[in-house]
């Protein structure tokens, strides 16, 4: 039996976002650059729902420069962010959300996510000069 639901608002966002940091918090490929750098992970999963929110339900809750941010925590690690870790990343996004989620917007959810991989990337990339 399928248990899966739809994403419908935002409380299935705070849990898709709230799963899926739980996972990335533990893995040991990319969960110390999330655990050294976040100090406040109830603001932190709060900001992502907001950013995932807007996204997919096109509102407009978000507010940040999150490629920036991005680019500060490779400067603090210095330069060692890689193409692989968005790999884990998006590996354990697609796997939260094929664990509790199916239809329209988890799909989008995923294409979203491949995107953002890619452009934060490129933009870590860019800024090591």
């Amino acid at each position: 039996m399928n248990n899966l639901k739809l994403i419908k608002e935002r409380k299935d966002i705070k849990l898709l976002v709230t799963k899926f940091y739980d996972k990335v918090r533990l893995n040991e490929d990319i969960g110390y650059f999330f655990n050294e750098t976040i100090q406040d992970w109830e603001e932190h999963l709060e900001k992502l729902t907001d950013f995932w929110e807007s996204n997919l339900f096109k509102v407009n809750k978000f507010s940040g420069r999150p490629g920036y941010a991005h680019i500060k925590v490779d400067q603090k690690f210095n330069s060692s962010i890689e193409a692989k870790h968005f790999g884990v990343w998006l590996n354990l996004w697609f796997e939260t959300i094929d664990t509790y989620f199916e239809g329209e917007l988890a799909d989008k959810a995923k294409y979203f996510a491949r995107n953002l991989g890619s452009n934060f990337h490129m933009k870590i990339f860019a800024a090591r000069g």
